[in-house]
């Protein structure tokens, strides 16, 4: 009897939400009304910790670069950076090029299918394949990102900060048993557009809710205080020197390692705060400089610490200077605007043109 009620709750869950999304739900997104897991991929890879407002944009951008998945694969890894730059969490970047590569290797270019192979792919774990594998072969896989979590933390009173393992895997088991057998798209978007537009982190907007007659956050006033909040910790401050070494109207970039922080972008060379006034730290350039003031400071958020930026020019003393050595180049201002760069170092370079 238990279960019988069980599988009537979770019946009307999915209906309610699948009949919802197909009125109310978003339906003009440029990656939606296709079943391409190219085009289905790339844009879930940009949504991952990324708004879609922010997204559109360089979805439009990308897809018009990189086609298809023959065109990524055969693409350089700054290509596909440059075409990134200023979306933020490059590794995504790297992990979508990777993947593309290994599928042109081992699939002879064809998305596969099946699902456990899907999550093998650099960069897709199982929520990211459950919505690609729904999307574009319409598979019976559920997903569980952020909206997701806080639609099923607050309609089903779950208690507790949803990314802990316990608490995750509870909601994992829930949100496996509210599958529906058919209309997997619809529900599957459904879960998206409710956590996106209704269902929101702040203000939801409950009384256009679908399921506010069974949520039972609502039903306690508790909406407010679910999902619980990630456990609060100390943000490390750090702080670095970018140093604007510059020549006329050039600049300097380096090549930041292919992984870690901005990993493969051009940068700004970098120096302690300690080391800007020592000439062995500068001795690597190559280069006699004169030193001006700084400019201001910026501050750039990571997601485990703050980065205090102080951009530091130096103008060449010495003529001629050196050919481009190993990892760095010269560039005219506006041309390195264009680069792969971080965000940041756009921002410095930007107010450097004004």
């Amino acid at each position: 009897m238990k279960d019988k009620q069980i599988n009537s709750q979770s019946a009307e869950f999915s209906s309610r939400l699948i009949a919802w999304q197909k009125i109310h739900g978003r339906h003009d997104l440029p990656w939606q009304n296709t079943q391409d897991p190219y085009a289905i991929w790339v844009s879930e890879i940009m949504l991952q910790q990324t708004q879609v407002t922010a997204v559109i944009g360089y979805y439009a951008k990308f897809m018009a670069r990189f086609p298809n998945i023959a065109r990524l694969a055969n693409a350089t890894q700054e290509e596909v950076l440059q075409h990134w730059s200023g979306l933020g969490y490059y590794s995504r970047a790297r992990n979508l090029h990777n993947a593309a590569q290994t599928i042109i290797d081992e699939y002879d270019g064809k998305f596969p299918q099946d699902f456990e192979k899907i999550q093998t792919l650099s960069g897709i774990g199982r929520s990211t394949a459950a919505a690609i594998a729904s999307f574009a072969f319409e598979q019976n896989q559920t997903i569980l990102d952020g909206n997701v979590k806080r639609v099923l933390a607050r309609h089903f009173l779950i208690e507790g900060w949803t990314s802990a393992p316990k608490i995750e895997k509870q909601l994992w088991l829930l949100a496996e048993s509210l599958v529906p057998e058919q209309d997997m798209v619809a529900y599957t978007q459904g879960l998206m557009d409710l956590g996106a537009t209704v269902c929101t982190r702040t203000k939801p907007k409950c009384d256009r809710c679908p399921l506010k007659a069974s949520c039972l956050a609502l039903a306690k006033n508790k909406t407010k205080e679910l999902p619980t909040p990630k456990p609060k910790k100390a943000i490390p401050q750090k702080q670095t020197t970018m140093l604007l070494i510059l020549d006329g109207n050039e600049v300097m970039l380096e090549k930041r390692p292919s992984s870690g922080i901005w990993g493969g972008l051009w940068c700004l060379p970098e120096i302690s705060m300690q080391d800007i006034a020592s000439e062995v730290a500068l001795r690597r350039f190559g280069l006699e400089v004169e030193a001006e003031e700084p400019l201001e400071s910026i501050q750039h958020v990571f997601t485990h610490f703050k980065l205090e930026i102080v951009p530091q020019p130096l103008q060449v003393a010495n003529q001629p200077r050196q050919a481009n050595m190993p990892n760095m180049i010269w560039l005219p201002i506006e041309d390195a605007i264009g680069a792969a760069l971080p965000t940041p170092v756009r921002n410095i370079l930007l107010n450097l043109k004004r």
